[in-house]
């Protein structure tokens, strides 16, 4: 039973039995209580995001199996969330994680901590101090760990200083970047950003120059206080920045890290182009989004499990993103959720699971480079853009696998919402659950489904082979105006050989105008410049010669008869 001024906590953990556990041994203290629980560091942003900026989160319990994951996700929530204490619960050795507290992680208790130590730890970093529990494993001695001396206090506050900046700076530079890539802005627009990004790099520098730490009083010396008769020697932790780590983890959280942060941005479609999921309200919208990129974290857990070759990528991404529609679909609208229609309840997922074969066709084997996505983040293979081969860790490579990140997302929350458009558009509970207000009278849905009906036509016939001929991919991605288009280059040569009919006359048709647009340019513009000489050197000075005889006739006739006329 917990009370008002309950301390509110998430647990992060991938283990749901420990975390079963956990909940019940806090909850029965009056002064806890668990808000939400994530299994992993894509849900756990997810969570707190949801949470914040109103505050119904106090404390996060973190403890996940990989380290460079629990290092990459305390950076990322201290970045976003820098009052918001973490408390690390893990099985991980003190030495191994003594980085984090560079970070500004407020505590750690190994896994296996009685509870009265675990709850007197949440008191501590709740309050605004610092704990850490450090287990002597050959004496079974345990020691409290509190506030440094103050000089080296001021060394890591500093080191915390100059680390937040970094963070916060990459995250505007990262922003910047990602809007000088969004395509069609105005020259001035695109000359302002590109002064902020200058302001910002200069910043940086001026940042780690001026508060810039000696390695001697980067050291955090923890004094202790025993709970045993016996006394511990202190330990020293070195709080020099964590090297920046480049596993296929790592790679993957901090790219849906940026993914998750993308999604705060509107949501609006400012395409020329309608999509399905224009049709959901904001929020379920947005949680829609969520959902596929947590599932779509589970299934690169998998492929990392089953020890995937990567040539097996390529036959097996649309089995792969079959999979991830049917339980984005499974789990948006609820397994056993029912609507009634005609007068008979009708199983939601059950119905729209029938549209698989639609879906696919449509929608999941337009989706670009899915293989490639998949072998850059369980592989960290090189990134092949424009000609070029950047190594994983480049910053075009990552700002490329972002782009193709955000096209599948969308696309396959597209795909999602593609078969309710065909079976349940109209139905009135479903229009009141997920739709914009703009969307629900039926005229409005019929002239966006007919919307949709003429933009796949378009696609199929024009289009696609279009971009096929300039080799390159449509996609989507988030911007800060919200969702817009661009376009990637590619290789198509294999596509370009299977055309066929009209999408291959389009193609033959581009190829003759471009072959035949010069010349007939030329042409026009020598027919033109003789026109224009034979209107103005023959026509025009005929007509003035003309025009200027009859002025002069009239004048003479007019003098004439002046001069004639008598008094």
């Amino acid at each position: 039973m917990t009370t008002t001024n309950a301390i509110r906590i998430l647990l992060v953990d991938p283990d749901p039995i420990f975390r079963l556990g956990l909940r019940v041994a806090l909850e029965a203290e009056a002064n806890l209580e668990i808000v939400g629980e994530a299994q992993t560091d894509v849900e756990a942003l997810q969570l707190v995001s949801l949470m914040q900026p109103n505050p119904t989160l106090d404390l996060i319990i973190l403890e996940l199996a990989n380290y460079p994951t629990i290092n990459q996700l305390c950076r990322q929530l201290k970045a976003q969330y820098p009052d918001l204490p973490i408390l690390l619960l893990s099985s991980q050795p003190l030495q191994q994680l003594a980085c984090t507290a560079q970070i500004g992680v407020e505590g750690y208790c190994p896994k296996g901590a009685p509870i009265p130590e675990l709850v007197t730890a949440i008191n501590t970093v709740t309050t605004g101090g610092v704990y850490w529990l450090s287990r002597n494993i050959a004496t079974d001695y345990q020691e409290n760990v509190y506030s440094p001396p103050l000089t080296k206090r001021a060394a890591r506050f500093i080191n915390n200083l100059r680390l937040s900046g970094n963070n916060y700076i990459q995250a505007n530079l990262r922003q910047i970047r990602r809007e000088l890539g969004v395509p069609g802005i105005p020259a001035l627009e695109r000359a302002v950003l590109a002064g902020k990004v200058r302001e910002l790099q200069t910043a940086r520098w001026l940042l780690n120059h001026l508060l810039s730490v000696s390695p001697q009083l980067e050291q955090v010396e923890t004094p202790s206080t025993t709970i045993s008769t016996n006394i511990i020697e202190p330990s020293n932790v070195l709080v020099t920045e964590a090297p920046q780590l480049s596993s296929p983890r790592s790679l993957q959280s901090d790219l849906f890290a940026s993914c998750v942060s993308q999604f705060q941005l509107p949501l609006h479609n400012v395409t020329d182009v309608a999509l399905e999921i224009d049709i959901l309200r904001i929020d379920k919208k947005r949680d829609l989004l969520y959902l596929i990129l947590q599932k779509l974290a589970e299934v690169l857990d998998e492929l990392r499990n089953s020890q995937v070759e990567i040539n097996q990528l390529q036959e097996l991404k649309q089995i792969i993103l079959r999979d991830l529609w049917q339980t984005a679909t499974t789990e948006f609208f609820g397994k056993f959720t029912r609507v009634r229609v005609n007068g008979n309840y009708v199983e939601i997922v059950n119905l729209l699971l029938l549209d698989i074969d639609v879906v696919q066709s449509e929608i999941l084997n337009y989706i670009p480079l899915f293989s490639e996505f998949l072998s850059y983040l369980v592989f960290q293979n090189d990134w092949h853009i424009d000609n070029v081969i950047y190594s994983a860790d480049s910053t075009e490579a990552r700002a490329n696998a972002l782009m193709i990140l955000e096209n599948i997302i969308i696309q396959v929350a597209n795909s999602v919402i593609q078969p309710l458009l065909n079976r349940l558009a109209d139905v009135e509970s479903i229009k009141k659950d997920y739709y914009d207000r703009q969307y629900i009278s039926t005229r409005e849905i019929e002239r966006f489904r007919n919307n949709l009906s003429w933009k796949y036509r378009l696609r199929n016939y024009y289009k696609e082979p279009q971009a096929i001929f300039e080799s390159r991919y449509e996609i989507f991605v988030f911007a800060p105006r919200g969702i817009a288009k661009t376009s990637i280059y590619a290789s198509r040569r294999n596509e370009m050989t299977q055309l066929r009919g009209i999408p291959l006359f389009i193609t033959l048709m581009l190829e003759f105008r471009d072959a035949v647009a010069p010349r007939l340019q030329s042409m026009l513009s020598f027919l033109g410049s003789g026109v224009v000489f034979v209107l103005t050197q023959v026509v025009g000075r005929g007509i003035g010669l003309i025009g200027r005889g009859i002025l002069q006739g009239i004048g003479s006739v007019s003098f004439l008869e002046g001069k004639n006329k008598k008094p």
